[in-house]
């Protein structure tokens, strides 16, 4: 590995010749890249993996859609320190610890940002004190999703808020803040994450057939918002236990009649605020498993299965 100060020729980074599953991931050695005008050069030290990660790249027509081509790179969640800075940029010097969003490239010993751009895919902020690296690569999509859906629910203290698929990588951020807006909320999830789900400071139910009438059980005096994480199947149940459309909200999936949110059209200053919160102990990340970058097929069919309780993420 390189020292600090120290101008690379090359980099490694995870690579697509054809679109599929983890299989086709390959880490490459590469012509480092470098800072042009406008641009920051971040020397990445760990990258968070999330669902569209491998969604995205599964096939040429859905790639196509996020503007991918090949060969393509992958992730896009990462933390690190500024190594290189372009002509024309501001706000940022090297040494500077950054995170943000790199769409499907992040995964990789160097990425290439254009600050000024203020897109979600490719962006750069200040990481704060007190947020380790890891934790700071698991904030862009999860947070920013997370912070969309709940603020076209707007829970409060008077509400009791279903959250679908609660003990995944958006979910851990959907309860927390739910719970620092005043919220009850009740979380979905497996047997197995009963315990992870009241950690994070949600009451755990099971999700499956006869969910409406678990919740109901649990809370007698009724839901008043919902969050669909992973399908559709929170959604029914919420309708049938009487939540009004416009308090209803997915992810992964469109339902007529009900919002769909959207990381990239988070509030601004959403990321930051997730971040402030985390520097300041009132919300965490659980990281479920850390892997070396040499190991980035096996991370992802571990993120791929659904079943992570927590972030995957990557050390570069």
């Amino acid at each position: 590995m390189w020292q600090q100060g120290e101008q690379p020729s090359t980099g490694r980074a995870v690579l697509l010749d054809s679109f599929g599953g983890p299989e086709v991931l390959g880490l490459r050695e590469i012509p480092a890249p470098q800072a042009g005008p406008g641009q920051l050069r971040v020397r990445v030290t760990a990258a968070g993996l999330n669902p569209m990660d491998w969604i995205m790249t599964a096939d040429a027509d859905t790639a196509a859609r996020f503007g991918l081509s090949l060969p393509a790179g992958f992730g896009t969640d990462y933390a690190g320190v500024v190594d290189q800075v372009g002509d024309g940029v501001t706000g940022f010097a090297p040494g500077d610890r950054v995170f943000g969003g790199a769409l499907s490239r992040a995964v990789a010993d160097f990425v290439l940002i254009d600050p000024a751009e203020g897109i979600a895919a490719n962006e750069a902020h200040h990481t704060p004190d007190g947020v380790d690296d890891r934790t700071a690569a698991t904030l862009a999509i999860a947070g920013r999703t997370a912070s969309a859906a709940l603020a076209a629910v707007d829970p409060g203290p008077d509400d009791t808020l279903l959250i679908g698929g609660a003990a995944g990588g958006v979910g851990v951020f959907a309860v927390q803040l739910a719970r620092i807006a005043g919220a009850r909320v009740i979380g979905t999830g497996s047997a197995t994450s009963a315990d992870f789900l009241r950690d994070l400071g949600a009451e755990p139910v099971t999700y499956g057939d006869g969910l409406a009438d678990r919740v109901r059980a649990l809370a007698p005096g009724g839901v008043t918002a919902a969050i669909d994480l992973h399908g559709v199947d929170t959604v029914h149940a919420a309708r049938e236990l009487g939540v009004p459309d416009d308090r209803i909200c997915t992810i992964a999936t469109q339902v007529d009649g009900v919002s769909a949110a959207n990381g990239a059209n988070a509030a601004p200053g959403a990321l930051e605020e997730i971040a402030r919160l985390v520097a300041a102990g009132r919300l965490r990340v659980p990281v479920a498993a850390r892997f070396p970058v040499e190991q980035i097929r096996d991370a992802t069919e571990l993120q791929a299965g659904r079943h992570v309780h927590g972030k995957v993420v990557i050390d570069l």
